[in-house]
């Protein structure tokens, strides 16, 4: 299958990587279909509803930041943000082989040398890969997914989940069990109005205590990231 051509607003996002998601939009629409990760019907919407939707959550993360995709799929959001800032430090979390065997191939396919496969569970994982940043799409309702997410967070580090326009709804529910994780502050945040219909909303948790490692112990962190509150992004792309 064919996806439809780059929206306007891709080149906004992507700059001079736009060749470069034009390549993984016809790779979602040819391999991420043939195997289950992308449903044909999807197709023709993969910018707006999938790649652009994702990409434009990169203003949540400050230049050369280290950050965990959960539950990574497809590669969204984590594909779609080493495109637009290959400034990023990126490990996707994928606990089935068939994705994480897709995953490898296409980061290799686009030569995304700043991203890492992991193939296992978020709570599997805790105690050899932590960030100062971590993001989710769809996996879970918030509580469900702090709880398996916390574990990857480094201390004071922030959980940036991908959610629909119930996020504040959901926010308000789910605050006391995230408490209980050591969340400090919570923001709603949009991203992308300039290039989508409809801004894509984040809920930016920041713990300033996470859940214990499995073997009690933290592993040695990676180079340094700044890191600044969410929200305060000013939207503009980053781009070494």
């Amino acid at each position: 299958m064919t996806p439809a051509a780059a929206p306007e607003g891709a080149a906004a996002v992507f700059g001079d990587r736009l060749v470069l998601a034009e390549r993984f939009a016809t790779v979602l629409a040819d391999t991420g279909v043939s195997h289950g990760l992308i449903g044909p019907r999807e197709v023709p919407r993969l910018w707006d509803r999938h790649i652009l939707n994702c990409a434009v959550i990169e203003d949540a993360f400050p230049e050369g930041a280290r950050l965990v995709d959960v539950g990574a799929g497809a590669g969204l959001p984590g594909l779609a943000l080493a495109i637009a800032r290959p400034d990023l430090e990126i490990h996707l979390v994928e606990p089935m082989e068939r994705r994480t065997t897709w995953l490898t191939g296409v980061v290799e396919q686009l030569r995304l040398e700043t991203v890492t496969v992991h193939r296992g569970r978020a709570e599997d994982l805790a105690g050899s890969l932590s960030a100062p940043w971590v993001t989710a799409r769809a996996v879970a309702r918030l509580d469900k997914l702090a709880r398996w997410c916390t574990p990857l967070l480094e201390p004071g580090g922030t959980l940036v989940a991908m959610k629909g326009r119930s996020a504040s709804d959901e926010l308000e529910a789910d605050r006391p069990a995230l408490t209980k994780l050591g969340l400090v502050s919570a923001t709603v945040t949009g991203h992308g109005s300039a290039v989508l219909d409809e801004p894509v909303l984040t809920v930016d948790l920041v713990f300033e205590q996470t859940a214990p490692r499995r073997g009690g112990r933290r592993p040695a962190a990676g180079a340094s990231a700044g890191r600044r509150r969410p929200g305060s992004a000013s939207g503009r792309s980053r781009r070494s």
